[in-house]
Formats: structure tokens, sequence, C-alpha cells
């Protein structure tokens, strides 16, 4: 299918969002909210203090309409905006809405044969500093990862001695239980060391059973590491890849349909993704990637891996809200409005890849006007003039892996 069809596709699909707000496609958020929520439903606007504020690639304050040219104040900058982006129709066009970003990868093994990944995030600051340092690019923390319910989770098997070699604790390459070949793929990975006894007899093992036949017979033994918990999405595994998109001409109009996934360089070890602009919940400008999600619908729609085991994470708090715009004023969002608002970004406590996705709908789309944080969801869901719904396509629990990266790195 072209690009041309495939935007053709999403413009048909965004009505039946827009339709079904009104019925059973999105059920009502006070269901499934985790700890944080009050008792309404509503969002939360928690104290932040993200440390990844970037605006273009400089540090900022506040993000900047493109109709403005010199810095402003957030209040100023909010008022601004009110003036000249309000009106019906009128449209949010962010500048570097969409933009390359390049990804270190490591190779793995399955079955004996070689899996390529990268790796985004961990749930513990030790193996954070150790995976930014050895790959020279950041792993962000996410704490939340912690609590990923085992039903999102699948084992990697790290070595902590033996055969030197390019794993995360410098021995040989890391070995893994899954493919997307797979149903019970998850990128989320629970860690688990694998020590050989006589590390002076240590050889090569490139497949889960190979690690078992060793435990079996004495040779190894065998740590699940309590509350690390790794994002290690796979770009290439036996008989498969990511999608790579067709369209490598990416712009402030590029669509989300059509793939994530730029290039993939398996010689240079490096993955070009489409890097997203949105806004951290304090409004700071984030930027994201989207490597996998569940259901099938969504995620073949943005191009992305199909992961239901994801599903499970919905309901506990290794899941975050991230708000979506379904109507209002038109910009660089997923659905053609507004760009969304992440209920957490890098640096915060609450800071998962993990995302629960809600669906912002103004009741009057006429009177629209720019969201930025989630305080300003809150005080607009008060006064009734939007409604927060958790979106629920096909029926089915809806949650993205979604890392928030610095891009510019």
């Amino acid at each position: 299918m072209n690009n041309k069809l495939k935007a053709a596709s999403l413009l048909l699909i965004i009505p039946l969002f827009t339709i079904s707000l009104t019925t059973n496609y999105f059920h009502s958020a006070d269901a499934l909210k985790s700890k944080g929520d009050d008792t309404q439903g509503r969002v939360v606007a928690k104290s932040y203090g993200s440390k990844t504020h970037i605006c273009g690639d400089k540090p900022c304050s506040g993000v900047m309409s493109v109709k403005q040219s010199k810095t402003i104040s957030p209040t100023k900058q909010k008022q601004t905006e009110a003036k000249t982006e309000e009106q019906p129709g009128s449209v949010l066009r962010l500048s570097r809405a969409s933009i390359p970003t390049t990804i270190p990868m490591h190779q793995g093994w399955y079955n004996g044969e070689p899996v390529y990944y990268i790796i985004t995030d961990s749930s513990d600051q030790k193996h954070a500093d150790t995976i930014t340092k050895q790959q020279g690019w950041k792993v962000e923390l996410a704490p939340p990862l912690a609590k990923t319910p085992a039903a999102s989770l699948d084992p990697v098997y790290v070595f902590a001695n033996g055969v030197k070699g390019n794993g995360i604790h410098g021995f040989q390459d890391e070995v893994f239980a899954s493919t997307p070949a797979q149903d019970k793929y998850s990128a989320i990975r629970s860690h688990i060391h694998v020590t050989w006894k006589d590390a002076a007899q240590a050889i090569v093992l490139d497949s889960e059973q190979k690690i078992l036949d060793a435990k079996n017979t004495g040779k190894v033994d065998l740590q699940t590491l309590d509350g690390v918990i790794l994002n290690m999405p796979q770009i290439v595994w036996p008989g498969g890849q990511m999608s790579i998109r067709e369209d490598k001409n990416i712009t402030d109009d590029s669509p989300y349909v059509g793939g994530q996934v730029l290039s993939i360089d398996t010689k240079q070890m490096k993955v070009t993704f489409v890097a997203h602009r949105g806004w951290g919940p304090d409004g700071k400008t984030i930027y994201y990637i989207v490597t996998d999600a569940t259901p099938s619908g969504p995620a073949g729609m943005m191009g992305v891996l199909s992961a239901p085991t994801l599903a499970p994470s919905i309901k506990s708090p290794a899941a975050v809200d991230l708000f979506q715009f379904m109507n209002g004023i038109k910009g660089t969002g997923p659905m053609g409005f507004q760009a969304g608002i992440g209920g957490a970004a890098p640096g915060d406590s609450n800071y998962s890849p993990l995302w629960r996705i809600s669906m912002i709908g103004w009741k009057d789309p006429t009177k629209a006007t720019i969201l930025e944080t989630t305080a300003d969801i809150n005080a607009l869901q008060s006064a009734g003039k939007i409604d927060v719904q958790l979106a629920r396509p096909m029926d089915s629990d809806h949650v993205v892996n979604c890392p928030f990266i610095d891009p510019f790195q």
C-alpha cells in the first residue's frame, strides 16, 4: 500500500474516533486510572521536575508558537496563543514536529541466530548509567517499569562473567526468550543474570535452551534481578524486522502512517526513527519514538510491532497517561489535531515509556484553545469544556510503547 493510500486510510479512521466518543469505542477514564488520580477521574497535576527541557536543539522554559519570533514568558506565551490560535479552523503548526533520530543498536541472540535491538529505558539507575556509558546514548530512568505485571514481561539473559564481549556488563551478547515472531514477545524485559561457576570454562551460549541446559548441568547460576526491568525493542530478528517507511522525506506535515523507522544499518549498528514532538506535563517540549503497541489495529496504522502482551500493563502503575486530541485546533498530533500531552517526562519519578492512551474531545470544537499542560486539562475538564476518555480501539485495551528521548544527543 502506497503512502497516499495509507494517508487516505488514516483520514477514514479519524471520523470513527470522533463519532465513537459518544459510543462504546471509548470507556470512561475513571475505570482504569492508577494511583495519583482523584476520585472524580480527573487528571491530577503533580509537581513535576523534568530534566529534559528541549525546544529545538536548545533548553527552553516554554513552548513557542510558530507565530512568535522571540523568547517570551510562558504566561505571555499562553496569552499570545489564545489570541492567535483559538479561532475555529486555525492550525497549531509546531516547528520540527517530526525529525529523524538515530539510535545505537546492539546484537543479541535468539535460538542461535542474531537479533538487533535498542535499549531506551531502565527501571534501575545503575543499569541506566551503565548502558548509557556503554552505548554513548542516554537510557532514561523509568522507575514505574519495576511495577510491570509479569504477564507483560519477557526475560532477557545477561551475562555477569565468562566470555568477553559487547553485552551490557562487558561479556557475551544478551540472549532473548522471544522475538516479535512469537505471541509472547514483549520489549519490556525482566533481567536475568547468568553467572558461570568456573569462568575459565565459559563458552558462548546463544539460546535460552543452551542456558537452561548449562544451569541443569551445574555450569551456571541464574538470578532474576528484582526491580530491574529494561525496555529493549527489537528492530531485526530471525525472519523479520520493523517496517521501514517508504517516504523518508520527513516534514512538519508528515503523517504517522507508513512506518516509524527510516533506515536500519546492521553494519554500523544504528537505526533511524521518526521522532515526534509533543508536550510534557509542565508544557515543556518532549520528543518520542513509537516501537510497539496493542491492539493490532493502531499498531498496524502506525507501522509498529503488535505486542498483545502490553495489554495487562494498562491497569498497573507501569503505564502512564498520554493525552491525544480528537478534535479542536488542527495540528501535528497523530489524529490531525494539536500535539499530545504526556502525564510524565524524562526526569520525573513517574516517567515510563508505557503509555495508556486517553482521548480529549472538545464539547464545542469551535471554542477550542491550545492546551499545553496537565493543569490545563484539569482546569478545562473541571469546567465541563472537554471530555477525557480512555481509548479502547477494537474494544481492547490500548497501550503504546513510546519512549521519550532526546533526539539531539
